[in-house]
């Protein structure tokens, strides 16, 4: 991992409305190509003393599942508070891939300990690199959150945007593996499942509000929002405090319709009712141990 060079200090969250609206306007005049680059990698956005809106908090429990009124926060939660700063990076003049068709394609999630919603955290997020994909380019995106001093939370979401390459992929860790994984439940979602999310989130992008915005962007009807199935689906499986979660978005869910989740205890997936189903998201769940593993003090042998 890149180690953060340089920091600039917040002292409120961005706007989400300017950011989106600035990157959207930018984003025609940006046309990403094989090995681009990014001189603000590294640069980390800070903002300490955050502390939870209850009321924004619990219109995300509801739409996403949780039980509202906890004492701590959702999984998944921390990636809303840090989204505003993410789309401060992504939209900015010199960060070279267009904000407009940047897919969210997975999310890797370590929580190592509780986090209080009462809290007082300080949030970071940076880009820390832009990595060769089959299919484009994608920036990683490393937001953190930190308490007393100490990473509680920390997330790895990349962002992919489309266009024609050759290049070789960058080398990284294979997805959760693909179905079978026993079907538990069906759910059908409700046509406003975008707009109540993007009310609760902030994330109002126009594919995910209403079949006609979304039909500007290549989409029959609107689209759920990726991470509102990772929370709903992490809802219903459950984690355990210390964990580390690994998500892949694999289709869009499109509005209304209805899926399946399923799950055989650490792998979770949706799915679409058909038949064969198409996977809309691959998970897994992984608890962390309770007490790190002793540094190794020399090469490992062979039995």
């Amino acid at each position: 991992m890149r180690t953060p060079t340089t920091t600039t200090t917040l002292t409120a969250p961005p706007s989400l409305g300017p950011l989106l609206a600035r990157g959207a306007l930018r984003s025609p005049f940006k046309h990403p190509r094989p090995g681009v680059s990014f001189s603000g990698a590294g640069h980390r956005l800070v903002l300490p003393g955050l502390r939870v809106d209850p009321t924004r908090l619990a219109a995300y429990e509801r739409v996403c599942g949780f039980p509202t009124g906890e004492d701590s926060l959702p999984l998944t939660y921390p990636h809303v508070l840090g989204f505003p700063l993410a789309m401060s990076i992504l939209s900015g003049r010199d960060f070279p891939l267009p904000l407009l068709g940047l897919v969210h394609t997975s999310i890797e999630i370590t929580r190592r300990t509780a986090l209080a919603s009462a809290g007082t955290y300080e949030l970071s997020v940076h880009v820390e690199e832009l990595a060769a994909h089959r299919r484009g380019t994608e920036a990683v995106v490393v937001t953190g959150l930190r308490q007393g001093g100490d990473t509680a939370w920390e997330s790895t979401s990349r962002y992919l945007a489309r266009h024609a390459t050759d290049a070789a992929p960058a080398a990284r860790e294979p997805g959760p593996d693909p179905l079978p994984v026993p079907v538990l439940d069906e759910w059908r979602l409700a046509a406003d499942v975008g707009r109540r999310y993007g009310a609760a989130s902030g994330d109002r992008n126009p594919i995910h509000l209403h079949p006609l915005t979304a039909r500007l962007f290549g989409f029959p009807r609107a689209i759920a929002h990726g991470m509102w199935t990772v929370a709903r689906c992490l809802a219903a499986h459950g984690v355990p405090q210390r964990a580390r979660v690994r998500a892949d978005f694999r289709a869009p869910v499109l509005l209304p319709g209805a899926v399946s989740f399923a799950s055989d205890g650490a792998r979770f997936a949706l799915c679409g009712t058909g038949d064969p189903a198409r996977i809309h998201v691959t998970g897994r769940v992984d608890p962390l141990p309770d007490t790190p593993p002793p540094p190794r003090t020399g090469p490992a042998h062979a039995p």
